[in-house]
This record gives C-alpha cells, structure tokens and sequence, in this order.
C-alpha cells in the first residue's frame, strides 16, 4: 500500500488510523475528558493512552495493559538517576520501539501534555492535534518550560482542540485550526440518578439536606467558601467527593457537616447524585478556574439536582446565560443561591428550570463531541494529501 492523493479517488479508505495518545493523567483517575473521548476512539480505531513515567531502578520497559474499554493503556518504566532529558530520551526511544512492535504503518498523535512534547521526537504521525484541556501553565507547580514547550507543540499540532470557550479565545490566535470542544455530557448515565437508585452506604445515614460536589480537591476548590458555609448553615450537610491534590489535607475545612468521602469510581457517581439536594461548583477565581470547563456541570444536571456554581467563564456562558444554573461569587451570594435552589425543588418553578436543562442536554454528547473531533483529524489528513487508500496497487 502507498499514499496517494486521496482528492484522485482512486480507492475507498483503509482502516482508521491507530491513536498516540500522550497524556499527563492516569488512566484510572477521575473519569473525565481523556477517558470520554478514548474510550469512543477505539471503537473504530486502536488507542494507546501513553501515561507519564513511572521511575524504577529497572532498565528502560514499557508495561501495556488493554482496559475493558478496548484502550490500551502504556505505562513506560524508566530507570531512575536520569535528568529530566534523559529520561524524556528513553521515554521516546521506547515509543519509537512501540510503533515498530506493533507494526503502526499509520498512525495520529494526540496530545494533553506539551511537557511530554521531546517524547515524540521520533514519532512519524500522520496528523497530530493538541487537544488542550486546561491552561495548565496557570496551576500550581506548573514547570516554567511549559510554555515553551506549548508554543513548540503550537508549530507541530495540525488541530487544536479546547476544553472550552474560554480556552478558545486564548488560544485561536495562536493556531489557525483551533476549535472549541467544551465539556459534554453521557446525559443517559447520569439520568440514572432519577431512577430510584439506592443512597450509598457512606451518605445513607447523613441528614438533609445534602449539598455535594464531586472531583479533583485541589487550589481550585474554593475551602474557604466551603468553610464558611458549613459554619454559617450546620443543617446543611456538605458532601464532597474527590481525590486531595496539590493541597495539605490538613487545610481542609473541618465541621460535623463536611463529610469528605473520598475518590468514587464514575459509575457511582448517579447513586450519589440522586440524593443530593444542591449540586456544588465552588471553583475559587484564580488564575487556575480562568479557563476551566468544568464536566460536572452537565452531568450534575443531567442527574436533575440543581446547580449553584461561582462565577466561572465557561458555566456563565452558556449555563447561566440560559438560566439553568445559578451563578454567585462571595459567601453571601452563594448562601442565598443555595437557598434559593432548595426552596425552588419540587416546585413548578423548578420543574420549568429541569426541563430546559433537558431541552439543552439534549444538544449535547461525547458520541457527538467525538465524531465532530474525528471527521475534522479525517479532514486534516486529506488536506495534507496522506490519507491512506486501499487497493492501490505500489507502483
């Protein structure tokens, strides 16, 4: 088989292409962007989720392992001692040895982490896009190579793809095939909330009513917010699920009504939601939530539970604007709307507000978010004139 122009038509498509993924987030951490869109990949195409390293005293290896979503997942194990640029080096000799083992004629590279850029020095993709999730530059303990290594990807990436608008507007002046991609939603699994599930055994005994928050407690999880609120209302009970990174523990908010239950697995999550009274975004303003699109708004009303979030970017635009989710910053405000949110339930007001979440919900899906992802990788490849034909005879 050779490349050919596709625009002669000479032959149909061979088989999609398979995916390099490079990412600086562990497969099984929080289900979030990556895994929505990976796992739909590889029902057409094989994915390889490339992880970032883990450091051992063994010589150089990878460790590969398929998940039940058909995504291969590549841990490369590097030998420890090394600098930051040697081990990068041994990482991308071992990709470059992955192409050539798995026999990758063909092949795209997808990237989440421009840090990780120097491991794809010998990598040949056919199109490659830099789907940017976050301004990781503005979180904490952010390396001050990322940016250059970010503009480096920017002359490197055919596609860029963002995790909102906000990121959108940021970066579409740096690359002319950028594209807004904001947070979907799988609205069917979250609509399971609805369904009478069983209160999980963790929350089974807390009073009502529940305010939660599900995801990453981090500097952008606003504890004095939270903190504030549980003194100021003790009848409320606050439960927030989620791994604690890149802050002490011991600066959390503690009171007999903040219930911390730690990391839950994504298809718990609805259990969980359908016995909440509020849903939570108490995202800080910072420079860490100026460009976040947090994938919990859709999802936390998919599962019908109100919505009262601080004032971020991308849930103002469109959440708020369309009067689905209530927006306030301070402790005031967010007291008042979380308030308001509990006396709206089960009221004919409320019911208005769940049916036009619905309405919009229904506009939304990574099923979609991803064909509209894959037909443009298909249209970049064409315009390069290197999508791979069948049939064609070597000349």
């Amino acid at each position: 088989m050779k490349h050919v122009d596709f625009r002669r038509g000479l032959a149909r498509p061979a088989a999609t292409p398979a995916l390099l993924v490079l990412s600086h987030l562990r497969w099984d951490f929080v289900f979030q962007r990556p895994q929505h869109l990976m796992t739909r990949a590889a029902r057409t195409r094989p994915v390889y989720y490339i992880e970032e390293p883990v450091f051992t005293p063994q010589p150089d290896h990878l460790i590969t392992r398929q998940d039940a979503s058909g995504v291969r997942v590549v841990t490369p194990h590097i030998e420890a001692g090394r600098s930051p640029a040697e081990s990068q080096a041994g990482t991308a000799r071992l990709l470059t040895g992955l192409v050539r083992d798995e026999g990758l004629a063909e092949y795209d590279l997808w990237v989440y982490t421009p840090m990780e850029l120097p491991v794809t020095a010998g990598l040949q993709p056919r199109v490659t896009v830099y789907d940017c999730m976050d301004e990781l530059a503005n979180f904490k303990g952010a390396p001050p190579e990322l940016r250059g290594r970010e503009e480096a990807l920017f002359q490197q990436a055919d596609l860029v793809f963002t995790g909102g608008y906000r990121l959108y507007e940021a970066k579409r002046e740096r690359h002319l095939g950028a594209h807004p991609f904001p947070s979907s939603v799988d609205a069917a699994h979250f609509a399971q909330a609805r369904s009478g599930l069983a209160d999980p055994t963790d929350q089974r005994d807390l009073p009502r009513p529940r305010l939660g928050f599900y995801g990453v407690l981090d500097e952008r999880f606003d504890i004095d917010l939270i903190g504030e609120l549980a003194r100021r209302r003790p009848e409320w009970q606050f439960v927030l699920l989620g791994p604690v990174v890149k802050i002490d523990p011991a600066d959390l908010p503690r009171a007999e009504n903040l219930h911390y239950l730690g990391m839950k697995k994504y298809a718990e999550l609805p259990a969980y939601l359908a016995h909440w009274d509020v849903a939570l975004l108490p995202f800080a303003l910072n420079e860490a939530t100026e460009f976040i699109s947090p994938t919990k708004t859709p999802e936390y009303l998919a599962a019908g539970v109100p919505v009262v979030s601080s004032g971020i970017r991308d849930v103002i635009r469109p959440y708020g604007e369309r009067d689905l989710v209530r927006i306030a910053d301070g402790v005031d405000a967010f007291e008042a709307a979380c308030a308001a949110a509990l006396a709206e339930r089960g009221t004919a007001a409320g019911q208005a507000r769940q049916e036009r979440a619905d309405e919009y919900l229904s506009t939304l899906s990574w099923d979609r978010t991803w064909a509209d992802m894959s037909a443009l990788i298909e249209r970049a490849a064409a315009e390069r004139g290197v999508l791979p034909l069948v049939g064609v005879a070597n000349d």
